[in-house]
């Protein structure tokens, strides 16, 4: 939406994109999307992170917006902040439930993805959303390794590396280098004192009672967030 609405506030979306059917990214909450998403025939794809790793990224990436001359905010500010529900795009959870629950509800318009998960299995996921979009891979395509090359040309590895994030400028100024750091699940544990994960513990369980909803926060171990 940042780069349809920043200059523009009235975009031709009949032209903005090449490529048909158009797709849009966005940040905006499941509650926020107007009727003319919600009741139309598009898909919606949802990804999410765990809120261990999502909130020391979200800190790190904050602290590059930052003007010089302005301090960044301190870890223990900026967790209060993030456990008290205070973000750009509204609480972490209600934004991650508003999706996840509209997904069961309606999991041919919905797909839930998490972070972990394609970390994890990218190939089988592929699958997954091709599918789901309506253009599922032929088997010559899968025997022929399709799944796998896209797989490889979409990794955080590749496109961190392509020219245009290593040099690009985003539309509202930001170097493209500052959405790439290292891509991993678990670097939480390089931040987070005990007394902060032991509250998160608490709030993910607290907030996740009964929705079904798990995180996997961590690549080295199985332990997982669950709701009971």
């Amino acid at each position: 939406e940042y780069d349809l609405y920043l200059n523009n506030p009235f975009p031709d979306l009949r032209n903005v994109c090449a490529y048909q059917p158009r797709l849009f990214s966005t940040h905006a909450p499941y509650a926020t999307l107007p009727t003319s998403i919600k009741d139309s025939g598009c898909k919606i794809v949802y990804i999410c992170r765990n809120p261990m790793d999502m909130f020391i990224s979200l800190w790190l990436f904050a602290a590059k917006l930052r003007d010089k001359n302005r301090e960044s905010l301190s870890l223990d500010e900026a967790f209060d902040k993030f456990y008290h529900g205070i973000s750009a795009h509204g609480p972490f959870f209600d934004h991650v439930l508003g999706y996840w629950k509209a997904s069961q509800e309606n999991p041919n318009k919905i797909l839930f993805l998490n972070f972990e998960d394609l970390k994890e299995d990218m190939d089988s996921h592929l699958k997954n959303l091709a599918m789901f979009l309506g253009v599922p891979f032929t088997d010559d395509e899968e025997k022929q390794g399709v799944v796998e090359k896209i797989a490889k040309i979409c990794s955080f590895e590749n496109l961190k590396e392509l020219e245009v994030n290593r040099k690009g400028v985003h539309t509202s100024g930001i170097p493209h280098t500052h959405f790439f750091r290292k891509g991993e699940v678990g670097d939480w544990s390089n931040y987070l004192t005990p007394f902060m994960i032991e509250c998160l513990e608490k709030l993910i369980q607290e907030k996740l009672n009964g929705s079904g909803l798990t995180f996997k926060l961590s690549s080295k171990t199985s332990n997982n967030i669950a709701s009971p």
